[in-house]
């Protein structure tokens, strides 16, 4: 179908890959955790859009030029590691006050919990990497039309990722309300978050391509 094999074979490996922590799915969890739902399923959505940005880059050749040029790949690697370490920081921060009402984010409007699911996921060459190295793996040889391919391969697996990442959302503001959201709770989950997000912009800064 549009130039690809072995369907089934890719979503099965697509979802295994979905449900691979990382700082998405951290992200989705802080969320849900200290605003619900709703706001877990924004953050969700600015990851897919993320996503969509690295698919139309594999369609384009543009996350063949940034493997290309180390300095390029470099660039956007430690850009997001700052951007990792800064989340990972201001929660630190915020573990420390002791507030009554302590969350593990803060009550943000929807425009900049999509904007910070999006700026977590855009800005890690890793993923723009990875979708130039795996989906090129179901498409046929000799196809006339590899972008339409990688494409629609993208499409699908933004939405398998997608969904996971809605059921993370609801999971997440379910058990935070059987928890509780205790001013001691708050504090330890957000030193949690904290620490792994420092760990996640680390890992990113050190890693190779």
């Amino acid at each position: 179908m549009l130039g690809t094999h072995d369907l089934p074979l890719f979503v099965v490996a697509g979802l295994l890959l979905s449900i691979t922590p990382g700082a998405d799915t951290l992200y989705i969890v802080g969320r849900s955790a200290s605003q619900g739902f709703r706001a877990g399923a924004i953050a969700a959505s600015g990851i897919a859009a993320g996503c969509c940005v690295h698919i139309l880059a594999a369609a384009l050749g543009l996350s063949a030029l940034l493997y290309a040029s180390a300095a390029a790949f470099t660039a956007l690697k430690i850009t997001g590691a700052i951007y990792l370490v800064w989340i990972g920081i201001a929660l630190l921060r915020d573990a420390g006050r002791d507030t009554a009402a302590a969350k593990t984010f803060a009550a943000d409007p929807a425009g900049k919990v999509f904007l910070q699911g999006f700026a977590t996921n855009v800005l890690n060459p890793k993923v723009a990497i990875f979708f130039l190295a795996f989906l090129p793996q179901f498409i046929d040889r000799g196809t006339p039309n590899t972008a339409v391919s990688l494409l629609f391969l993208g499409l699908i697996f933004n939405v398998l990722g997608t969904l996971w990442n809605l059921a993370v959302a609801y999971g997440s503001a379910r058990i935070s309300r059987n928890i509780g959201r205790t001013s001691l709770f708050a504090r330890l989950s957000k030193r949690a978050a904290g620490g792994l997000f420092l760990f996640l912009g680390y890992k990113l800064a050190t890693s190779e391509r």
